[in-house]
């Protein structure tokens, strides 16, 4: 097969007539999303950790604004990361065109200083700030080119699909449709600092695009895995120890899996950073990670939901955004903290391998699991309970839209578990008592999903299935989907950028195929396996024909989303569980504005004071 993170996801798709075509060709497209797990999750308090920056042998000079990272960091790259971890860090370090201000999902300039759209909409002018990198150097129209150029050639790149494909920037593929080196539609422009950047045709979400740190500008040359260039350094020591960006802040260091920090820059070309330092401690295990902010070792901090309790938020105010704003506490160490709970655009779920659990046992699944009581529960209120695989906030007409279809439409008794009907399905299927279907469950390491993972597993023992559970670490999860060797399986989704295409993409059954290259999902959806498949393909071409940002395409969009999402109900390739709300809390030595609904890794820090 073809190297197929280079290859053109839409041109792909417009060259697929049929289901058969399309079933011969799956998966032959993409890459990964941010596909994480929940971090808010529970433990016996057993073990402390009291590291500190000493501790690291790395020291900081001045201020220091300290956090915690509940997962490990993989690389510096932002073509290469793919982990919330590792884009936490990247967002500090590098800047893009747009950003989305303190994660709010309205995009506003970054580097780029001005910008015109021609009237068909494919193409974009943009003048660049006067900005310098962490080197010194000027950011240049050629740093984007090749910055581009990684994202869409780079054997590093875990992004490519998003400049090909979901943006469409003009490019030229060869006789197997891989992507030709060198042949991005993207030019310096009248100026050094004006970029001209073509598309192939319209996409409604460009600028949302742009704002995403894959498309971050890097200096001109510094790496040599493209044609063309040499490299000023090797990659390993870019990609862990001195990447270059022109963000807030510097790369002060990392140490795998013990800490990292960044130190501002101060010849930033926008608001210099208020804080000298922000550093970020590594910590895993979540009583770890409680124990630590209780001991006031981080300024700013999630709370494991088994120490969480619900009862001691007290809610002041709550915004246009639907952010709630208020105090926690007191807690354990008798302090009242602030607290920000954000309905970020997320969706955490169950995945299937639909090759190896048949479709009346995704059912039974279907039907037992109630959202509702595991969101209240299990994950203590904490988001709110989803049978539709879109956020609310952006489904087609918004929230009322989907409570809408879903009290019209969803076949398996929302909020609610109904064991006798899984139990008929199973049996209509031929399972009974003596013939049981064994279903092995693997989820991240998580004490809050291995007990939503008990509850269904004793649910779904009155339905003839006998639910094996699996823990396994983040890496590992994911590669494991990747080579198609899960079975179920919990992940979660974060929006790359805020339309239902972004989340309906793991959805669209030829690019579910993990015997295929870069499969952006891991259910292998076929005709044999979904009575739907068909309904879904269509529906997600529709998407993909009908790209442009004007209302005419929006509405032949939005009534193709709701046909992905009721093919999703019918075949169960994914069973929906909660959109998660975000909940932060910090001591009175900070001030920081709230995050918005992109997720508290898209914000930028270089507003935080400190008051101590």
């Amino acid at each position: 097969m073809p190297d197929t993170n280079k290859l053109s996801r839409r041109r792909f798709l417009k060259a697929t007539g049929g289901a058969a075509t399309a079933a011969a060709l799956a998966g032959c497209t993409g890459g990964d999303g941010d596909e994480t797990t929940t971090t808010e999750s529970g433990g016996d308090e057993t073990t402390t950790a009291t590291t500190t920056e000493e501790d690291t042998g790395t020291e900081l000079s001045g201020s220091v604004f300290n956090r915690i990272l509940s997962g490990t960091i993989t690389t510096m790259d932002p073509v290469a990361a793919t982990d919330t971890s590792s884009g936490i860090l990247i967002q500090q370090v590098f800047d893009c065109l747009m950003s989305y201000p303190n994660a709010l999902p309205t995009v506003e300039n970054e580097l780029a200083a001005d910008y015109t759209v021609s009237d068909d909409f494919t193409t974009y002018t943009f003048q660049l700030a006067d900005a310098t990198y962490h080197n010194g150097e000027t950011v240049t129209a050629s740093d984007f080119i090749y910055a581009w150029e990684r994202l869409a050639a780079s054997s590093n790149s875990r992004r490519a699909y998003f400049i090909l494909d979901s943006i469409g920037v003009e490019h030229e593929t060869d006789d197997e449709g891989n992507y030709v080196p060198g042949s991005l539609g993207v030019e310096v422009g009248e100026t050094e600092t004006e970029l001209v950047v073509n598309l192939s045709e319209p996409f409604h979400d460009t600028l949302e695009m742009f704002a995403y740190t894959s498309f971050a500008a890097l200096p001109e040359g510094v790496l040599g895995d493209i044609e063309g260039y040499d490299g000023e350094m090797e990659y390993t020591e870019f990609a862990s120890n001195n990447p270059i960006g022109a963000g807030p802040f510097e790369f002060a260091f990392w140490e795998q899996g013990t800490a990292a920090a960044v130190s501002k820059y101060d010849d930033y070309y926008g608001q210099v950073a208020q804080v000298d330092n922000v550093r970020w401690q590594v910590i895993e295990d979540d009583t770890a990670r409680y124990n630590y902010a209780m001991n006031e070792n981080a300024d700013y901090f999630g709370l494991p939901t088994a120490q969480y309790d619900p009862g001691l938020v007290q809610v002041e105010s709550t915004d246009e955004y639907g952010r709630e704003i208020g105090k926690y506490g007191p807690v354990r160490n008798g302090k009242t903290l602030n607290y920000v709970g954000v309905p970020t655009l997320s969706i955490f779920y169950v995945g299937f391998n639909m090759e190896k659990v048949p479709k009346p046992v995704r059912q039974a699944f279907a039907y037992v699991l109630n959202q509702g009581q595991m969101v209240s529960e299990v994950f203590k209120g904490r988001g709110s309970p989803a049978q539709l695989f879109t956020p609310p906030t952006i489904f087609p007409g918004g929230a009322q839209a989907a409570n809408d279809l879903i009290d019209s439409e969803y076949p398996y008794n929302a909020d609610e578990t109904d064991i006798q009907a899984a139990r008929e399905v199973m049996e209509e299927a031929g399972y009974g008592e003596d013939n049981q279907f064994e279903v092995q469950w693997t989820q991240y390491n998580s004490n809050t999903w291995e007990e939503m993972a008990s509850i269904l597993r004793d649910q779904l023992a009155s339905a003839h299935i006998n639910m094996q559970i699996q823990k396994a670490d983040f890496s590992t999860l994911l590669e494991r989907g990747r080579n198609g060797q899960l079975e179920a399986y919990t992940l979660g989704w974060i929006a790359d950028w805020p339309a239902p295409d972004n989340f309906l993409q793991l959805l669209n059954p030829p690019q579910t195929d993990t015997s295929k290259q870069g499969p952006i999902s891991y259910v292998n959806w076929t005709a044999e396996n979904g009575d739907a498949y068909q309904q879904a393909t269509d529906a997600y071409q529709q998407v993909v024909n009908n790209p442009a940002p004007t209302d005419e395409a929006q509405q032949i969009r939005d009534e193709a989303y709701v046909d992905i999402e009721t093919a999703n109900w019918e075949d169960v390739a994914m069973l929906p569980i909660y959109n998660r709300k975000d909940e932060t809390f910090w001591y009175d030595t900070v001030n920081i504005e709230p995050f918005g609904g992109m997720g508290p890794s898209r914000q930028k820090l270089n507003n935080v004071t400190l008051n101590r």
